[in-house]
């Protein structure tokens, strides 16, 4: 979700200005999601470099977060979405963290969309984590260097309970994925926007759903393999 800061500056608003409009784009989002019945939904809300900006911008941000979480509970509840959050919890004001754990308790019977939050979020601090703890269970005798596979280390990444992406979007023109769950996106469908998050509505979403739709996915094979395993 980029583009806050630049959206308000091209109407001379303060940045954090550009965030609250960006917590509507939020609030659309979710909802057309929930409609659509799509089953997760990912938002990249706040990343561990994000820590290094104005503090007054960074302390700004956890006011709204935790404003949205508080405000919005009616409407997961209405929509049947579970909260669920990945990232160095820790590292967020207490009362963050208590509001955050208190709407992922409330919404956890919810079985409609799955709302995953990524809140200082690194992907390589998600790696490197993983690779701590299996190199300590591998040092304890709990687990063999041997059965080391992409599905034991997927376990131990914060995603762990979470499907890998079919498609990531990126907002505002940049043509990068920032750090952003770098394991997990190996074969997703990249689409690039340059809509500013807080202008980004229903049509956005619905066109890179549609673009997605078009895209043949291979997953190694040949696009003629792929064919052969659609008609059997």
């Amino acid at each position: 979700m980029v583009g806050n800061g630049r959206w308000a500056a091209e109407r001379s608003l303060p940045r954090i200005a550009g965030h609250q409009a960006g917590v509507n784009s939020v609030r659309t989002t979710v909802e057309d999601c929930a409609r659509l019945k799509i089953p997760y939904l990912t938002l990249f809300a706040f990343s561990t470099e994000n820590w290094k900006r104005p503090q007054d911008e960074v302390s700004g941000l956890m006011v709204l977060l935790d404003q949205y979480l508080k405000k919005e509970l009616k409407t997961l509840m209405k929509n049947k979405v579970r909260l669920n959050t990945i990232g160095r919890l820790e590292d967020l004001p207490d009362n963050v963290q208590e509001t955050l754990n208190s709407v992922v308790e409330e919404s956890s019977a919810n079985k409609g969309l799955t709302l995953t939050i990524a809140l200082s979020y690194s992907g390589r601090g998600d790696i490197l984590e993983a690779t701590r703890k299996i190199a300590q269970a591998v040092k304890k005798g709990d687990l063999s260097p041997d059965a080391i596979g992409s599905e034991l280390f997927s376990s131990f990444l914060y995603t762990k309970d979470l499907p890998d992406p079919d498609l990531l979007i990126r907002t505002s023109g940049e043509q990068r994925i920032s750090n952003f769950l770098l394991w997990q996106l190996a074969y997703t469908e990249l689409y690039f926007t340059d809509v500013l998050w807080p202008a980004f509505g229903v049509g956005d979403l619905d066109d890179a759903l549609l673009w997605y739709a078009n895209r043949q996915r291979r997953f190694g094979r040949t696009g003629e393999q792929v064919e052969q395993l659609k008609g059997a």
